[in-house]
C-alpha cells in the first residue's frame, strides 16, 4: 500500500513506525504535485490548496479535520471519504462547560482591581437546574450533555433524524424550535452544510428563550450573524461566546471584537495537551482498518456532507 501524506516530519516517522510496511510519500500541502505520485490512499490537511490535484490519485482520502466543509468538491468525489469525527469531543465540551460557566459566575468580570462597592455580595447564577440546548448530537454533543448533567442541568437536544441518544437522560426534539424556546445556553454542535447555512436566522432568534447564552463550536456559517447582532442588541442573546465565526479570522474592526455582550476565540476549543495525539491515533487506527480490509471510521456522507 502507498500513503500519501501531508502531516510531514514526525508524522511521516510515526506511520513508518506503526506500519512499516506502509509506503509513505509525503507530498506538497499547497503547489504542484509531481503527476507521476500516485498512491492507494490520501491524508490531507484540511487547508490545503492542492488537493484537486491529489485527490484523483487515490481511493481514500483522510481529512485531518473533523469537520469537511472546507474540503474542495474533488474531496467529495473520492471512492471513500473520512474525518477525525470525535477527536476533539473531550476538550471542546470542556470549553463548552467553561464558557456556561463563565456566562453564569461573570468571569471575569468579578476579578477585582479596585476596592468594590460591595463585599461578601454578588448578583450570579449557577448551571444546576438549567436548561441547556443542543443543536446536533453527535460526538461532541454527547460529551457535552454528559458534563452538563453532572451540574444537574437539564439537557434538551434537536437532532434531525429520529435516532435515539446514547446519553438516556437527554430529551431529543425533532424541530429546531423545540429547541430554541427552552434553552438557557444554546450550543451550536451541527454540521455545517448547505442545508444548515445560517440555521440560525432572523426568526430563530426571535424564537429563542430570552437571555440565552449563545455558545458556537462547530462553524460560523451556521449563524448568520447579521440577525445575531440584532438579537444582541435587542437583548434577546444576552451573550454570544463564539469559537467559530465567518470568516476566519474575522477581519480588523469587525463589530464582534467590540461588541459588549460577544466573546470571540480563534477557533481553538479543540486544543488540549492531547488534541493532536489523538487526532492522529484515529487516523492510525483508521489505516490500520484499512490494511487489513476493515471497515474504516468516521466515514463522510458525501450526500449530507458530514
Amino acid at each position: 500500500m502507498r500513503l500519501l501524506n501531508q502531516i510531514h516530519g514526525r508524522g511521516t516517522e510515526r506511520i513508518r513506525q506503526e506500519y512499516p510496511a506502509v509506503d509513505v510519500v509525503e507530498v506538497p500541502v499547497e503547489g504542484d504535485v509531481d503527476p507521476d505520485i500516485t498512491g492507494d490512499a490520501l491524508v490531507a490537511l484540511t487547508l490545503s490548496t492542492n488537493l484537486d490535484q491529489l485527490v484523483p490519485r487515490v481511493r481514500w482520502v483522510h481529512s485531518f479535520s473533523t469537520g469537511v466543509d472546507s474540503l474542495p468538491e474533488a474531496a467529495f468525489k473520492a471512492e471513500v471519504l473520512t474525518c477525525s469525527r470525535g477527536a476533539g469531543a473531550v476538550p471542546i465540551s470542556e470549553y463548552v462547560l467553561a464558557a456556561m460557566l463563565a456566562f453564569e459566575k461573570r468571569i471575569p468580570d468579578i476579578w477585582l482591581h479596585d476596592v468594590p462597592e460591595h463585599w461578601n455580595f454578588a448578583d450570579l447564577g449557577g448551571l444546576s437546574g438549567r436548561t441547556v440546548g443542543l443543536i446536533g448530537l453527535g460526538g461532541i454533543g454527547e460529551a457535552v450533555a454528559r458534563r452538563a448533567l453532572a451540574f444537574d442541568m437539564e439537557v434538551t437536544a434537536f437532532r434531525r433524524r429520529d435516532l435515539p441518544s446514547s446519553v438516556p437522560e437527554v430529551r431529543i426534539v425533532t424541530s429546531l424550535e423545540g429547541v430554541l424556546s427552552v434553552a438557557d445556553h444554546l450550543v451550536v454542535a451541527a454540521p455545517y452544510t448547505p442545508r444548515t447555512h445560517h440555521m440560525l436566522d432572523a426568526s430563530a432568534f426571535a424564537a429563542v428563550r430570552p437571555g440565552v447564552h449563545l455558545v458556537n463550536i462547530a462553524r460560523g456559517g451556521l449563524i448568520d450573524q447579521d440577525a445575531l447582532r440584532a438579537a444582541l442588541d435587542d437583548e434577546r442573546v444576552a451573550m454570544a461566546t463564539l469559537d467559530t465565526v465567518d470568516p476566519e479570522p474575522l477581519p480588523a474592526g469587525h463589530w464582534m471584537y467590540s461588541h459588549p455582550k460577544v466573546r470571540v476565540t480563534p477557533h481553538i476549543s479543540w486544543a488540549s495537551p492531547e488534541g493532536a495525539r489523538k487526532i492522529f491515533d484515529l487516523f492510525l487506527e483508521n489505516l490500520g482498518r484499512y490494511v487489513r480490509g476493515e471497515s474504516l471510521e468516521g466515514i463522510v456522507d458525501k450526500d449530507e456532507r458530514y
